[in-house]
């Protein structure tokens, strides 16, 4: 048995985890009989209600097989092909959608915006607003956020309401990109209706594939105006599942009982475990700070080999450089310190030397 197949649980994506108890058993429950197709059954009005009683409000809930889709659609909603959307330059609206955004939406702009830490700067959303007003330009329409960032960061209630002060100043819509809600929940212990409608999110794409279940994200609009017609828009991108049972069941079981919530916490846990064990080293420099599950931190070249040699799979191309280490929900204490244990023995026993070659990332 080599190093890789020893190794049973990585730190390179939470999309790498398996699905969660409270999913499966969900998914087994509704496979057992016919349910009728294209959402009008049980499982969907279920998860759905559930969403509603979560955010403690009546919003208009969606569910698609992917975040791409959630995030693409979502945005297209806010407006129509001569309009732009603002992001922070690290977002993954702008940088790994191949470009879903601006093909969804028929053409709208996505335009960066620089900001500390993975989060967008009001300031800097006024000054991209201001940049130009002439007829030439893609008129600013939608202000998008994702929470927790790209960086493993988290905005807090009051960073979010001084974005949508900003939103409301020029009449944008805001979106937020929930891939890792459910982490930016747990890190904030807030309720999830004080950082999104309360805070004056309009739409929401609420993740579930990074938190336990086996595919499909939700997108929840709490301004139901921009839900017009949606439907349709889900329909004719391929979004609609005849089987929707099986994209909403999944919710129930993560939400019925806050499972979701606790597999949540149980990835930042092991986040900032990890987190502590790496500050502790003097040749490792962590670049942002740990609020989520996510752990960005500076390794010495020859170490980074080391490791990958080892079996461990983790990122170096996501966010702003550095090791990403993406802890899940199974993540476990043992987990962690074992790639802490490999770690600190080749700080001391690596060989400094890397073969020569190109390195295929997709391997990784």
């Amino acid at each position: 048995m080599n190093a890789e197949t020893e190794i049973r649980r990585h730190f390179a994506s939470d999309n790498y985890a398996g699905i969660c108890p409270e999913a499966w058993d969900a998914l087994a429950e509704a496979n057992r009989d016919h349910a009728v197709s294209y959402g009008d059954d049980p499982w969907t009005a279920r998860a759905a209600d559930l969403i509603r009683d979560l955010f403690e409000t009546a919003c208009e809930v969606f569910f698609v097989f992917n975040g791409t889709a959630a995030n693409s659609l979502a945005l297209a909603s806010t407006g129509q092909s001569y309009h732009s959307v603002l992001c922070h330059e690290l977002a993954h609206v702008e940088t790994d959608e191949c470009g879903a955004p601006e093909f969804f939406s028929n053409g709208m702009k996505v335009l960066q915006v620089p900001g500390v830490n993975g989060k967008l700067d009001p300031a800097g959303i006024e000054r991209l607003v201001r940049k130009r007003t002439d007829i030439h330009y893609p008129k600013p329409r939608a202000v998008s956020i994702t929470q927790a960032t790209e960086v493993g960061t988290v905005y807090s209630v009051e960073e979010i309401k001084a974005i949508w002060a900003k939103t409301k100043q020029f009449r944008l819509a805001l979106h937020m990109d929930g891939a890792r809600f459910a982490n930016a929940v747990a890190s904030l212990n807030a309720k999830p209706k004080e950082i999104t409608w309360q805070a004056g999110v309009d739409v929401l794409c609420f993740g579930g594939t990074k938190n336990g279940t086996n595919v499909g994200d939700a997108v929840v609009f709490f301004n139901r105006e921009l839900a017009a017609e949606f439907d349709y828009r889900c329909k004719q991108s391929g979004q609609l599942c005849s089987k929707m049972r099986f994209l909403a069941a999944p919710w129930v079981g993560m939400l019925k009982d806050g499972a979701w919530l606790r597999h949540a916490g149980q990835a930042n846990a092991m986040a900032r475990r990890l987190h502590d064990a790496l500050a502790g080293l003097p040749e490792v420099k962590i670049l942002f700070p740990t609020q989520a599950n996510a752990v960005f931190a500076d390794l010495p070249p020859h170490v980074i080999h080391a490791l990958r040699q080892k079996g461990w799979k983790f990122y170096t191309f996501i966010g702003a450089g550095g090791c990403r280490l993406m802890c899940a929900w199974d993540t476990r204490e043992e987990d962690v310190d074992r790639f802490v244990s490999d770690l600190k023995h080749l700080l001391v026993h690596a060989p400094r030397e890397i073969p020569s070659g190109p390195v295929d990332h997709r391997k990784l």
